[in-house]
């Protein structure tokens, strides 16, 4: 295997050769569990799994580990419990901003409807809990942590900030959240199953928490200017669902600071405020957007979060693997899909 197999540019070829191999083992794991024997269970859990994914959580976990020894098997039902969290989240998510496609495939809201797909999402995160309970308490408290902070997210991004908040900070609290929560997760799970000190635990999870928030603000990005071929999803689904994103939420701050805002920027706002149920009007409104500077902020920003993550590893020793978790950071703020 190389490291193509597992989408990370990584330098040294026998790290990038276990890491394959372990994540290899992960996918088959995960395939075992979320294998029901009701038929319909089995379909719609497998639904995404199928559809494959980055399995960028899992990932993380694989190569937080290798600072202590990855070999444990904790650390394979670790990386497996943050994948069932995370696909969990994803049926749950399609429901709310009703996007027609994941990963390529339809959501499992439009083969089954609603109901069935949230009960799917319900029945991964029963999934995960039976499986991080064998980890210990500790873990099920992490879990649960993360878990609560999951639906924080959701809810927050939900209702919106208040008339007291700054939208920009309250939308960045929400991608801290819904987003960075479970990656700082995955990372604390990958160093403290390896049996990595506490203050190494700790600055890996530190880590993942501010690569996170970089990772959606590049996600926002990557929703604007990628074909929806390679990402898997239709292409301004937030901005259809009215789901606010960071170049959505600069453009409306710079007019609403401007004296005399721009006539460019109000007829973009008109575009993203109006009705966007059709192809032709989202398309519209994504293409209005897409080359405006408030884009290109928001990369910036998103690679100012990735820089402020690496800085985070400045206590661990150089090597390796540290050079594979820069590596990663990087990689997570350059992708197109």
């Amino acid at each position: 295997m190389t490291t193509a197999s597992i989408g990370l540019p990584l330098p040294d070829p026998a790290l990038a050769e276990r890491l394959a191999s372990r994540l290899a083992y992960v996918e088959e794991r995960l395939r075992d569990s979320v294998t029901h024997a009701d038929q319909l269970a089995d379909t719609a859990s497998r639904h995404l799994v199928n559809a494959g994914g980055k399995r960028l959580r899992p990932m993380l976990t694989l190569l937080t580990a290798e600072l202590g020894e990855a070999s444990r098997p904790e650390v394979i039902d670790a990386a497996v419990v943050v994948e069932l969290t995370h696909l969990a989240t994803l049926y749950h998510d399609d429901v709310m901003d009703s996007a027609p496609l994941r990963r390529g495939a339809p959501s499992a809201h439009e083969v089954w409807g609603n109901s069935v797909a949230i009960l799917t999402g319900d029945l991964l995160f029963a999934r995960a809990s039976r499986t991080v309970a064998g980890l210990g308490p500790e873990a099920v408290r992490w879990q649960a942590e993360t878990f609560e902070r999951l639906c924080l997210g959701q809810l927050h991004e939900t209702v919106g900030p208040t008339p007291q908040d700054d939208p920009i900070q309250h939308y960045i609290q929400v991608l801290s959240d819904k987003t960075a929560s479970l990656i700082a997760t995955s990372a604390r799970f990958g160093a403290k199953f390896a049996g990595c000190r506490p203050e190494v635990v700790e600055t890996v999870a530190n880590y993942g928490e501010k690569l996170g928030v970089a990772f959606q603000l590049a996600d926002d990005v990557i929703d604007l200017t990628s074909d929806g071929l390679l990402t898997g999803k239709t292409p301004g689904t937030d901005l259809r669902e009215k789901v606010p994103t960071m170049p959505a939420l600069l453009l409306r701050s710079r007019v609403a600071a401007a004296q005399a805002p721009l006539p460019g920027d109000l007829a973009i706002l008109a575009l993203l405020d109006g009705d966007l149920a059709s192809d032709d009007a989202l398309e519209a409104a994504v293409a209005a957007l897409r080359p405006h500077d408030v884009v290109a902020e928001t990369r910036a920003q998103a690679v100012a979060w990735a820089n402020d993550a690496i800085a985070e590893l400045d206590p661990l020793p150089g090597g390796p693997v540290k050079d594979a978790l820069v590596s990663f950071a990087a990689s997570l703020v350059d992708r197109t899909s």
